[in-house]
């Protein structure tokens, strides 16, 4: 716009000019006679009075030189102002003298017929004009003549051929020079010359000058990208530095390397060495056959040979700042049973494979190998001629903090002790993972290790591992493990696509092995999964806990199941469960999977996973001889909902569909005979509302009795706006021949919700049938009284029973210890309990615990089975909700309670009715 109004103003100018023509020659007149042409000769009056020439830099101009400056090469300045000024003085002033100014003529002329000498410029714009001008003077077109008016043309026709016709880029020049306003100071005030002409074409939408800021973005994107260039270069600077010290580093590490090699090769040299010396005295002490002198000899020898190894060790440990050796049992059988094949001293017999000669009985007898302790570990393996040599592991050393900033540590045989502990920090798991507190020693022990035997009872914060023995006929079973996230360190994968979670355990079975982060089955059956999980990320999107089957290493494994946890900026941690059914056969392999949509999700800075206080992970073994039924089915998809949705079912799998079958309408589950049924449904979807943050979603499951359908269980989900998560509900429950099962997710009106599903199970429904002969199952509410409330601590709740009850488990009754806390086992078998809990609170952190106890006698032992961690209420929600899943051996007299923990709050209210509610699975083992 800047561009077509200064076009106007130049052609309005140079309309009024157009009249004035050029004349030179003698006859041209002066002012007096009215004639507006100027003159120049001898008939030119003189003493005639010139306007003082004006001094201009357009700031249009001052512009266009810029922009063709940035994309052009300009003529020299100097050139371009002279031919302005030039210009100026053969136009004159406006009051009708048209005699040439005195800054005009050349030096040493006073007569009036002097001829001006013009100055002959190589780019001067009266040779051009437009565009022209920017061109090489080799291709530039030649000037045309003037049209020459009047008499006398001939004469002066070398004079005129000297001065082009006034351009119109010229009068925009003078124009611009005759009203400053438009253009820049002048040259006596210190600003720059006039360097590129202004030409304007007639037509519109040409040639526009381009706004002032056009020509500010443009200089500043010069300037940043000087910048950028110049922090490049400084980068570049750090980086190469930073490579440097690495190599440095690098080869630091290589030089200690060598000098450590270098040290245990003098050792075991020694070694060598002390191993001869002690041959050439057995054989001395052979020859002389003093069998008293030699038991001395043996003994000194080997307290000699013991501390050496001592030695040996303290050295390696100063030389690696670590506190574990394994040496080869070649190099540390210092008897040399290579050149004495037979036993020493002539045991009884040769001694079996897990025995050696014992020389300090008289006779030497063949003893069992010892195994090491828990918390020691071993030094050397057993032989014919010496048992296993074991060391304690110092934990004070080896685990950095153990026992806090501010109490002492000391080191225990198979354990340690924490000075200045409280007696209340034990039971919370002060004593960290493998390890528990000894209540008769008051320290921390060890968990022992179930070799070769199954493991009834896993370590708990207060109690130690039992062990079982193994029996081929049993019907159930157990396992549990506890699941982290892989050191970023070593880690190769990404949370994207997939990133494998570590399961790893203490706990030995023959039903599987456990290596590599993976579960690998070793008998065929059913397998119940559950993984509590409790993470706090600031990912750009949600993230997604899931577990996939592998049936060979060569076939793409299969998702069984996956939840999706909704993104809260990092702000608070947020638990979620996991539960799946499947068919195993030998060498299926499980693996539990993080995922995230995209590559935005660093895993070292953005999760925080809660490192909770027992296992996990647990999983639910039923033997095919149960007769028990599984079955998968994915849910369709449809559009959109505003209140309830009952979701249709396609079926996947199913082991038996007799059985088990779907109904005529696909939306619910029909059983065949009576039993129980332990479910879950998962079902990812995206909302989109206010009101559904404030009111939240319900997962609701029916069983259907002659077309009646009561509400049988409840889930609760905090609502998300905007947002993609997940709702699940898992319990079990008795079902009769003839009875449906199906579900209802309820939301708040004026909340719109997407319903997703995809081949990785986060909208799945699994459930496992079990015969009523060998299973039961027991629900359980919250009770009305007794409930905690305000500043609640590690506190129990209190229930009470909703269903039947069964003479394998039942709720303790008034008069019982413990009453309407504790749920009793009568039978030895395998147990599975799904909790959920709805409620208001103000905690920072809120942990719900499952606490487990080896009898009702005084002397009882109590210690977590499972527990799942929530953060703060998200912003805009009246409730909250908090569960867990687990599963676990139980014996005859085993009774389980539940606790809840507030951390920096208090809790305010817990409802007893939707949402809350226990449901417990007993399978005979």
């Amino acid at each position: 716009m800047d561009g077509k109004v200064l076009c106007l103003l130049v052609l309005s100018w140079a309309s009024l000019d157009a009249v004035a023509e050029i004349c030179t020659g003698t006859n041209c007149h002066g002012g007096e006679t009215g004639d507006p042409r100027p003159c120049a000769g001898a008939h030119c009056p003189s003493g005639r009075s010139s306007r003082p020439p004006r001094h201009h830099n357009p700031t249009v101009q001052g512009w266009a030189a810029q922009i063709v400056g940035s994309q052009y090469h300009t003529y020299p300045r100097a050139e371009a102002h002279l031919a302005v000024q030039t210009q100026r003085g053969r136009l004159g002033d406006s009051s009708g003298s048209w005699t040439r100014s005195s800054e005009a003529s050349p030096p040493g002329c006073v007569d009036g017929d002097c001829t001006p000498k013009v100055p002959q410029q190589s780019n001067d714009t009266r040779d051009c004009k437009g565009l022209e001008c920017r061109l090489p003077l080799r291709i530039r077109p030649k000037p045309r003549g003037r049209t020459c008016l009047g008499e006398g043309c001939a004469a002066g026709s070398e004079e005129r051929a000297q001065f082009p016709p006034v351009h119109l880029s010229d009068r925009a020049a003078q124009f611009l020079g005759d009203f400053p306003e438009f253009g820049n100071p002048s040259p006596e005030l210190g600003a720059a010359a006039l360097g590129v002409q202004l030409t304007c074409d007639i037509k519109p939408g040409e040639n526009e000058v381009p706004s002032e800021d056009a020509l500010i973005l443009h200089l500043q994107l010069a300037k940043g990208q000087e910048k950028l260039v110049d922090a490049l270069r400084a980068q570049q600077v750090v980086i190469r530095d930073l490579q440097q010290k690495l190599a440095d580093q690098q080869e630091a590490l290589l030089s200690q390397q060598r000098e450590i090699l270098e040290q245990q090769r003098r050792m075991y040299e020694q070694m060598d060495v002390v191993k001869a010396q002690y041959g050439l005295l057995s054989d001395t002490v052979k020859q002389v056959s003093f069998q008293g002198l030699q038991g001395e000899l043996q003994s000194y020898f080997e307290s000699h040979l013991a501390g050496l190894q001592s030695q040996a060790r303290s050295h390696l440990q100063k030389s690696y700042a670590v506190h574990k050796m394994d040496v080869d049992s070649k190099e540390m059988d210092v008897i040399g049973e290579a050149r004495f094949p037979q036993p020493l001293l002539a045991c009884p017999s040769t001694c079996g494979s897990d025995h050696f000669c014992d020389f300090q009985r008289d006779p030497p007898q063949c003893e069992k190998c010892t195994m090491c302790p828990p918390g020691f570990f071993l030094i050397s393996q057993c032989s014919p001629t010496a048992d296993r040599m074991c060391q304690d592991r110092d934990e004070c050393l080896e685990i950095p903090n153990v026992c806090g900033e501010h109490v002492k540590c000391l080191n225990t045989p198979g354990g340690f002790r924490c000075l200045g502990a409280s007696e209340r920090q034990p039971v919370l798991g002060f004593c960290g993972h493998e390890y528990f507190y000894n209540q008769e020693l008051q320290e921390c022990q060890a968990c022992s290790d179930c070799d070769g035997e199954t493991v009834a009872v896993p370590c708990s914060a207060i109690s130690d591992s039992v062990c079982s023995h193994v029996s081929d006929t049993r019907l159930s079973g157990s396992w549990a493990a506890s699941v982290a996230l892989p050191s970023a360190r070593i880690n190769k994968g990404q949370v994207f696509p997939g990133l494998q979670l570590n399961v790893q355990s203490k706990e030995s079975s023959d039903l599987l092995s456990n290596a590599e982060g993976r579960v690998t089955f070793l008998h065929h059956g059913l397998v119940w999964m559950d993984h509590n999980f409790a993470i706090k990320h600031s990912c750009r999107n949600f993230l997604q806990v899931g577990m996939r089957l592998n049936v060979s290493q060569e076939e793409e494994g299969q998702d069984l199941s996956g939840v999706r946890i909704e993104q809260p900026d990092g702000k608070y941690f947020q638990g979620v469960s996991i539960s799946s059914v499947v068919e195993v056969e030998p060498n299926h392999t499980i693996s539990v999977l993080l995922r995230s949509p995209n590559q935005h999700c660093n895993q070292s800075k953005d999760i925080h996973v809660y490192d909770l206080n027992s296992p996990t992970f647990s999983l639910l073994w039923l033997s095919h001889d149960t007769g028990a039924v599984a079955m998968t089915a994915q849910m369709s998809l449809l559009a959109h909902y505003q209140t309830s949705y009952r979701p249709t079912f396609r079926m996947t799998a199913v082991s038996d569909p007799y059985m088990v079958s779907l109904t005529h309408d696909s939306r619910g589950v029909r059983f065949t005979e009576s039993g129980v049924v332990k479910f879950v449904l998962q079902q990812a979807l995206y909302s989109m509302g206010h009101t559904c943050i404030q009111e939240g979603f319900f997962l609701i499951a029916h069983t259907n009795r002659n077309s009646t359908g009561p509400s049988a269980l409840q889930s609760f989900k905090t609502g998300v706006n905007y947002r993609d998560t997940s709702i699940t509900l898992s319990g079990a429950l008795r079902v009769e021949g003839g009875d449906t099962l199906s579900f209802e997710i309820t939301s708040p009106t004026q909340c719109n919700i997407r319903y997703f599903g995809d081949g990785t199970g986060i909208s799945m429904l699994s459930l496992m049938w079990i015969p009523s002969a060998v299973s039961a199952a027991l629900t359980a509410t919250v009770s009305k009284t007794g409930l905690p409330f305000g500043a609640v601590r590690n506190k129990p709740l209190f229930f009470q029973q909703i269903s039947s009850d069964t003479e394998q488990v039942h709720l303790a009754r008034s008069g019982e210890p413990n009453a309407r806390k504790n749920f009793v086992f009568r039978e030895k078998g395998t147990a599975n309990i799904a909790i959920n809990l709805k409620l208001i609170h103000s905690c920072n952190i809120i942990k719900l615990t499952l606490q487990r106890t080896a009898g009702l006698g005084p002397g009882r032992q109590v210690g977590p089975v499972a527990q799942q961690v929530s953060g703060t209420m998200p912003e805009g929600s009246e409730w909250a909700s908090i569960g867990l899943r687990t599963s676990f051996q139980v014996q005859n007299g085993t009774a389980v309670y539940v606790t809840l923990d507030c951390l920096r709050g208090r809790v305010n209210q817990i409802t007893d009715k939707e949402g809350t509610n226990i449901s417990i699975l007993w399978v005979a083992v």
